[in-house]
């Protein structure tokens, strides 16, 4: 089923397909590799929305540690109005309003990314289906018909009539895998980037649960219906937010949360080792340096040097 206004999306997704498979074609060949083509064209595809989803990302972060800042806040509003809901909502949304922040903002690369995976679910249905869409036509739908992914019909879903078993092989492979990247991205966030929570934090305890549990389900369920072009869009996309996530864990990490700590011990070692005295926060209870300590520190010893 195609939607109106989603047209132009429809036009711009199979442009850059078939501008990456043409692009492709120039390294493995005008008339050969196709398959390979045609699936490296749906990966460059997740790659660029990606890239164009950074400042989205980065937006998210900081919305995350603007509410990690605002939970004794939060805190407060809850005790405060325990025995009043609506008023309770009132408040914490004028608070959200004030300090600029979202808590939905950890769902906008996936809401973000909506309408394009409709848009491909669309064009893949409509190489199954022989519609053409954009660029996507004659003898480029017909090389996208017959382009397989180990085995498996790019255009097939698991409940197509003339699926295969293979087919249903690497469809079943896929969903277990896009599932499992889904749990395991979700789950890295909670346990190594989020500071630790309390019963207090109910709303947010109850957000990242549901994403961590129902999310992967809901893929497990729909995968199905999924073409296999679909399926390795998605599998893809999760597999770069694990990266992105794991690089921003390890490098910038929030402040409070495990991975955190672990940094500041790290660093606080390494300042140890170079003669720099450390210093316990009361927020944390980890070891930090002050950046002015470390800034007298340096300049005593180059004079020392010197003489």
């Amino acid at each position: 089923m195609e939607i109106g206004f989603l047209k132009p999306l429809y036009f711009v997704v199979s442009w850059v397909i078939v501008n990456f498979h043409s692009a492709l074609g120039l390294f493995l060949g005008e008339n050969s590799h196709e398959s390979i083509k045609w699936s490296l064209s749906i990966i460059s595809l997740v790659i660029v929305i990606r890239i164009i989803l950074i400042p989205l990302f980065v937006k998210q972060i900081k919305s995350q540690r603007a509410l990690t800042a605002l939970q004794p806040q939060m805190k407060e509003i809850q005790k405060k109005y325990k025995d009043d809901r609506q008023k309770q909502s009132e408040e914490m949304m004028k608070l959200y309003k004030e300090h600029k922040t979202n808590p939905l903002a950890s769902c906008l690369p996936i809401l973000a990314q909506a309408p394009i995976f409709f848009a491909l679910f669309t064009v893949l249905n409509g190489i199954a289906r022989n519609i053409p869409h954009g660029p996507l036509k004659g003898d480029l739908l017909l090389s996208a018909q017959q382009a397989k992914f180990f085995g498996a019909n790019l255009s097939s879903t698991f409940l197509s009539s003339d699926t295969t078993t293979q087919t249903k092989f690497v469809t079943v492979l896929l969903i277990i895998f896009m599932s499992a990247t889904t749990f395991t991205t979700q789950r890295q966030l909670m346990v190594k980037g989020m500071p630790k929570m309390d019963a207090s934090n109910n709303m947010m305890l109850q957000q990242q649960k549901i994403m961590l549990y129902v999310f992967p389900l809901i893929f497990a369920v729909s995968g199905v219906n999924f073409p296999v072009g679909v399926l390795i869009y998605w599998s893809t996309t999760n597999l770069w937010t694990f990266g992105q996530q794991f690089y921003v864990i390890k490098r910038n990490p929030t402040p409070g949360s495990p991975a955190y700590e672990e940094l500041a011990k790290k660093r606080a070692l390494k300042d140890k080792e170079n003669g720099v005295l450390p210093e316990v926060t009361e927020e944390t209870g980890t070891t930090q340096i002050d950046p002015e300590i470390k800034q007298r520190q340096q300049p005593s010893k180059k004079k020392k040097k010197k003489k």
